[in-house]
C-alpha cells in the first residue's frame, strides 16, 4: 500500500489494484474510460495515465490501442526442462486447460523440417496444430511436426482422437506409440504477433509474443517432433532448469 505522502498516481494506481485484488476487476475486463476514471479520481487524464502506466509495468494492467485497458492475470510459469511436461506444470499451478485443434494435415518438409527433423527434403510430415486455453483465455497456438516415417497412421480419424481426448503431446506418444517425449533443445525468442495467430490469441497485431521453437526426441534418440510454439507474450514466463 502506497504511503499518505506518495505521488497522487502512486495512490490512484494502489486503489486500483485494490479493486483487482479484491475481485471488482476481474482477468480480462476493461476498466472504465480513461475520462471516466479521472473524474471518479478527481484528477487529469496526464496523473491517470501515470497511475495506468505503474500498473502495466507491474504486470496488471495491460492497454490495446483503439481498444481500451483490460485486466490481466499474473504471468503463468513453463520450466524448460529435460520432460515435456506443460499441461503438468499449468495443473500444478492451479490452472485449467483445454485444447482446440485448428488443423491436422501431411507437409512436404521444407530445409527448415528436413534439418529439425532430420528427414530427406520433401519427406512426408504431419502437422497438427491446436490452440491452449488456460482458465478459458487463449495463452498459445502449437504447432507440432511429426516424421510420418515413424508414424505412418498418426493423421487418421482414430489416431487425432485419441490426441484431442488426452491433451497431452506425451501422453500421446506413449500410449499409441510406446514412445517416451524428451526434450533435446529449445530456443525462445520475442517477436509480434502475425495476423493469423492474433486471431487465435485474441491479441492486437502490435502486440509481442513469445516463438518457442524445440526438438524433442524419444528414448531411442530418434528425432519425433519439431513443435513451433507461440505464448501471449503478456501472460507467460519461462524459466530454464539446469539439466
Amino acid at each position: 500500500m502506497s504511503e499518505p505522502d506518495s505521488p497522487l498516481y502512486v495512490q490512484i494506481a494502489d486503489q486500483l489494484r485494490r479493486r483487482v485484488q479484491k475481485g471488482q476487476y476481474a482477468v480480462g475486463d476493461r476498466l472504465p474510460a480513461e475520462g471516466q476514471l479521472a473524474e471518479q479520481f478527481s484528477v487529469n487524464r496526464h496523473t491517470l495515465r501515470q497511475a495506468v502506466g505503474l500498473l502495466r509495468q507491474e504486470g496488471t494492467l495491460r492497454v490495446e490501442r483503439g481498444k481500451g485497458t483490460f485486466v490481466t492475470a499474473a504471468p503463468i510459469r513453463y520450466a524448460i526442462g529435460k520432460r515435456v511436461r506443460y499441461n503438468e506444470a499449468l495443473k500444478a499451478q492451479g490452472h485449467s486447460i483445454r485444447y482446440e485443434l485448428v488443423r491436422s494435415l501431411e507437409v512436404l518438409a521444407d530445409d527448415t523440417l528436413s534439418e529439425a527433423l532430420t528427414v530427406e527434403l520433401n519427406a512426408a510430415v504431419a502437422l497438427v496444430e491446436r490452440v491452449s486455453f488456460v482458465d478459458g483465455q487463449p495463452l498459445s497456438v502449437s504447432s507440432g511436426y511429426f516424421p510420418l516415417a515413424l508414424f505412418p497412421d498418426l493423421l487418421t480419424a482414430e489416431s487425432l482422437q485419441q490426441f484431442e481426448k488426452m491433451g497431452s503431446v506425451s501422453k500421446w506418444l506413449r500410449d499409441r506409440y510406446s514412445v517416451d517425449h524428451i526434450r533435446l533443445r529449445t530456443s525462445v525468442s520475442a517477436r509480434l504477433v502475425q495476423p493469423n495467430d492474433a486471431t487465435l490469441l485474441a491479441l492486437p497485431l502490435n502486440q509481442p509474443i513469445l516463438l518457442a521453437e524445440s526438438v524433442n526426441v524419444d528414448q531411442y534418440g530418434r528425432v519425433i517432433e519439431y513443435g513451433v510454439t507461440r505464448f501471449r507474450g503478456d501472460r507467460m514466463e519461462m524459466v530454464f532448469e539446469n539439466q
